[in-house]
């Protein structure tokens, strides 16, 4: 009896030895074939490709050409050559993604169709409205275009002068990610009488296009407009600042104020978004130029810089294109305090504020990256009947001068 127990135990056990055997091998077989080489050697000193840890592990080209062992399933196969295809067809991620040589072979190819107009824009005023807003935007920002219609971008009266608003739009880079995305920007244009889309695609490099096209369309159909707003659709802008502003200029004069940068210096460093080689632009600075966000002009201005588009080399980076445009046409744009193109500072005078307090933004003309809900909230914090900017915060400790205090008690004695 206790030699057939013990035969019976030594089945059992070699039964689980055996099973456990084909379960290893099994799972070693569905272990993807990526993480087995990870495993079984490391990195050689190729230069990495990843842009971050969460990166999907891409074969380096010299990997796609090394056969893969014959135990990878069929489906692995397949999502090996799919890789294999992705790595070899756009450039590194450390290089810039822009093509230079299709550009300058392109360059010379300005003209687009205008698809969608508004050609009675500004024909509503009589002697035409006092502002055009135009603000940059693609296709798939309708919420952008839509946050700024009920805020700042609103069209009608404002102190007393006529506000009118276009947004500047080109066809989808890619069009399979909106299938819809025609019959819905017809559907918007219709809707509101405010998007004005050409036929070239709206890219990063393309927004000079975007320029040259909107002030010939300005030029042609918005030419008894007295100023301009030019900006984007992250933007808050106080109108009322702007208007009150402008009514102090005379529209047939020359006028462009914004952000000026002065002295930049072209990027070389291949990696950057703004990167421009030297083939390109060889000269160590560029023009004063408005940064980006928004910039005022005036109609004077605007019919100059149309002509000046036409006469300029076109150049990749817009805000810097309008600036080689300003100096063709020999006029210096005029920095002001009141566009925040790249956010507001808080002042070290000043620590217990907030810099979303409203009160930073009632004397302000232009801040710049804000997102839907904070353009949203500002409009209405600003237009609220209770704001007020004028009573002195309720601070536990005033801000002082430590020199001055330490004047005024050694003084006081002495009284």
């Amino acid at each position: 009896m206790r030699v057939r127990l013990k035969g019976d135990a030594i089945c059992t056990l070699f039964l689980l030895v055996a099973l456990c055997s084909l379960l290893y091998s099994q799972l070693e077989h569905l272990v993807p074939v990526g993480n087995k080489e990870l495993t079984q050697k490391k990195p050689s000193v190729t230069p990495k490709i990843l842009s971050g840890p969460r990166a999907p592990r891409r074969p380096m080209p010299a990997e796609a050409t090394v056969p893969r062992p014959q135990v990878t399933p069929i489906v692995r196969r397949t999502e090996v050559a799919n890789n294999r295809v992705q790595t070899t067809s756009p450039p590194p991620l450390t290089d810039s993604a822009f093509n230079f040589k299709r550009y300058l072979l392109n360059k010379d190819n300005r003209n687009f169709n205008l698809l969608i107009n508004q050609p009675k824009k500004c024909r509503k005023t009589p002697g035409g409205p006092f502002l055009l807003i135009a603000i940059k935007s693609v296709v798939e920002d309708f919420d952008r275009r839509e946050i700024v219609r009920k805020t700042w971008g609103r069209e009608g009266l404002v102190n007393g002068e006529q506000i009118q608003r276009v947004f500047l739009l080109g066809t989808p880079k890619n069009r399979t990610v909106l299938a819809t995305w025609e019959t819905l920007i017809h559907q918007e244009s219709q809707t509101y009488r405010d998007i004005l889309l050409w036929d070239f695609m709206d890219t990063f490099f393309n927004l000079t296009l975007k320029e040259i096209h909107f002030l010939n369309w300005a030029a042609e159909f918005c030419h008894n407009v007295k100023f301009i707003f030019k900006g984007d659709a992250d933007v808050f802008v106080n109108v009322e600042n702007i208007v009150d502003f402008l009514e102090r200029h005379d529209p047939t004069e020359d006028l462009f104020v914004g952000d000026i940068i002065y002295n930049a210096r072209p990027i070389r460093v291949r990696k950057s978004k703004y990167y421009i080689p030297e083939t390109m632009y060889g000269l160590s600075i560029y023009p004063a130029y408005a940064g980006g966000g928004g910039f005022l002009l005036s109609s004077r201005t605007m019919r100059k810089l149309s002509r000046a588009c036409r006469e300029v080399e076109l150049f990749p980076i817009d805000d810097v294109f309008l600036g080689m445009c300003l100096q063709r046409i020999n006029l210096k744009p005029i920095l002001h305090e009141g566009f925040k193109t790249f956010g507001i500072v808080k002042p070290s005078a000043a620590p217990h504020l907030q810099t979303f307090d409203p009160c930073f933004y009632k004397d302000l003309m232009v801040v710049h990256s804000l997102k839907v809900a904070e353009i949203w909230l500002m409009w209405n914090l600003l237009h609220s009947p209770r704001l007020s900017c004028t009573q002195k915060k309720q601070v536990k400790k005033p801000f002082q001068w430590k020199k001055k205090a330490q004047i005024t008690t050694q003084a006081s004695p002495l009284r």
